[in-house]
C-alpha cells in the first residue's frame, strides 16, 4: 500500500486538548509510516507559531522548513528538533531538513503537505506547486494577492484533490464566538439581514521605502520572487529572527495593507454570516471623498449592503436586532437573543469543529487530511473572502463605481479595472 493510500484509510484521531505552549507531552508515538510528514515553507512568526501548533498533534510529524533567511531557517530547524528530543527522547535519532528554497520540500516524496507561511506575494505559486504534487496544504490568509491567483489556487485544488485549509482561523476558534454569532444572523434573530460592517485597517500603497544594504544570509531576490525588482529594507524582510509581524503587510506590490490583513478573517465571518460562502458582491461603490480609505461599500444581489468601516470585527445589523462580534465578545442586541430564543433543530446549525474534538483550525485540517473532506475554511471559501478584499483595493485604488460578476469574477464593461486582477510575474516564475 502507498504511504498517502495508508493515511486516506487512517482512522480520525483525537487531538490534544491544548496547544501551543501548554500541551502533555504523550510518548506513544506513530510508526513512521503512520505518520504525517509536513514541510512548512517560510519560518517568520506566524509560521513558527503553525509549526508550533502542527508539531504538537498527534501522527504529525514537522521533517522540513525553508526560509529565505539562514538565521530564520536555522532556527525553526533548531525549534522543531528540541521538541521531537523532548518527546522521543535523548534517544531521538531524527533530523529537520533545511532549505533555500521552498521547491526542494515540494519535490521529496516523503512530504505529504506542507504549511505556506510565507508573505502573501508568495502564496499562489508554491500552493500551485504543492496541489499538482499532490501535497495537502495549509497556508495563511488572505490565500493570493490577486483574484486571478486565487482562482488558479481553487483550480489547482480542487483536480489534484487535495486537502486545503485557508488560515482564517475564526471559524475553528476563540471559544466558538464567531460561529454562533453566524448561526444566530442565518437562523434570522435579527430578522431580514440589512446591512453589515467589517471594522478593518487601510488598504493597501504603493512601496516607496528607502534601499538598505542586504544582511549577509539573506536571499532577497528569492524573497521578492515574482514581484518587480527593488531594493532592500527590514521593514519588508526583517534582519534574523523576529518577534514582530514585518509591515510587508502595507504596500501593494506584496500584499492587501491592513484591510486585508485582518480583513481575511473579518470579511470571512460576514460571508459565513450571508450565507454567501461561494459568491459575492455585484458592486462595489467607494466613498464620494478620494482622500477617505474607510466608506467603501459592497451591494450584493439580494439587496444587503456591506461597508468597510465601523466598530472592529463584524456587525450584522437586520429588522429586528443587531449581532456583533470579534475575538474578544459577542454582543447581540436585544442582549438576551439567545436566552429568549435560543438555537433549536430547525435552526441554521454550522460545523463546529472544537464538538469534534478538533481542537484548533489547524487540528481540522489534519483530521480532514485523514478523511479526506473538505476542512472547514477550504479553497473556495478562503478565495472568496480575500476576493473581497482585493475588490476593495481595486475600488478605493480607480474610485469609481464597478459593477461586478461574481460567476464570471469579471468587471462588467470595465478593462483599466480588469487589469487590476492579475499582475505580471517577474523571471521563471509563473502560476502553472
Amino acid at each position: 500500500m502507498k504511504r498517502r493510500e495508508f493515511l486516506n484509510q487512517a482512522a480520525a484521531t483525537t487531538l490534544l486538548t491544548t496547544v501551543a505552549g501548554s500541551v502533555s507531552i504523550s510518548k506513544a508515538v506513530a510508526k513512521p509510516n503512520d505518520r504525517i510528514n509536513i514541510g512548512v515553507i517560510g519560518v517568520g512568526k506566524q509560521a513558527r507559531y503553525l509549526m508550533t501548533v502542527a508539531m504538537r498533534l498527534p501522527k504529525v510529524q514537522i521533517v522540513a522548513v525553508s526560509d529565505v533567511v539562514k538565521e530564520r531557517k536555522e532556527d525553526a530547524a533548531r525549534l522543531g528538533t528540541e521538541f521531537y528530543t523532548k518527546l522521543h527522547g535523548e534517544d531521538y535519532k531524527g533530523s529537520i531538513s533545511q532549505h533555500d528554497d521552498f521547491r526542494e520540500i515540494i519535490a521529496r516524496d516523503d512530504i505529504d503537505a506542507v504549511i505556506v507561511g510565507t508573505p502573501d506575494h508568495w502564496h499562489a505559486i508554491p500552493v500551485i506547486m504543492a496541489a499538482d504534487a499532490k501535497k495537502d496544504i495549509y497556508c495563511e490568509k488572505p490565500i493570493s494577492l490577486t483574484i486571478e491567483e486565487g482562482r488558479a489556487m481553487v483550480n489547482a485544488v480542487k483536480r489534484n484533490k487535495v486537502v486545503f485549509q485557508t488560515g482564517s482561523m475564526q471559524r475553528s476558534e476563540f471559544d466558538g464566538k464567531f460561529r454562533i454569532a453566524c448561526e444566530l444572523v442565518r437562523s434570522g434573530r435579527i430578522g431580514k439581514v440589512l446591512s453589515v460592517n467589517v471594522g478593518v485597517g487601510d488598504p493597501n500603497k504603493p512601496c516607496d521605502l528607502p534601499t538598505q544594504d542586504v544582511p549577509a544570509g539573506t536571499n532577497w531576490d528569492m524573497w521578492q520572487g515574482p514581484v518587480p525588482e527593488r531594493g532592500y529594507n527590514e521593514i519588508l524582510c526583517p534582519k534574523g529572527v523576529h518577534n514582530h509581524f514585518p509591515m510587508w503587510r502595507l504596500y501593494r506590490e506584496y500584499a492587501g495593507g491592513m484591510l486585508a490583513d485582518i480583513g481575511a478573517h473579518h470579511f470571512d465571518i460576514a460571508q459565513w454570516g450571508l450565507g454567501m460562502d461561494d459568491t459575492g458582491p455585484v458592486k462595489i461603490i467607494p466613498p464620494a471623498n478620494e482622500t477617505d480609505m474607510r466608506g467603501l461599500k459592497f451591494i450584493y444581489a439580494n439587496g444587503v449592503e456591506m461597508t468597510h468601516g465601523g466598530p472592529g470585527g463584524t456587525t450584522f445589523t437586520g429588522t429586528s436586532g443587531i449581532v456583533a462580534v470579534d475575538r474578544r465578545e459577542l454582543i447581540t442586541i436585544p442582549s438576551n437573543m439567545q436566552e429568549k430564543k435560543p438555537l433549536g433543530k430547525d435552526d441554521v446549525k454550522l460545523e463546529d469543529t472544537g464538538g469534534q474534538a478538533r481542537v484548533s483550525h489547524m487540528g481540522n485540517w489534519i483530521y480532514r487530511m485523514q478523511d479526506r473532506g473538505l476542512p472547514i475554511c477550504h479553497a473556495e471559501i478562503g478565495h472568496r473572502s480575500a476576493s473581497l478584499c482585493h475588490l476593495a483595493n481595486i475600488g478605493y485604488q480607480v474610485r469609481r463605481e464597478l459593477n461586478w460578476d461574481p460567476k464570471a469574477e469579471r468587471f462588467a464593461n470595465d478593462d483599466a479595472a480588469n487589469k487590476l486582477l492579475s499582475r505580471e510575474m517577474r523571471g521563471e516564475w509563473k502560476l502553472g
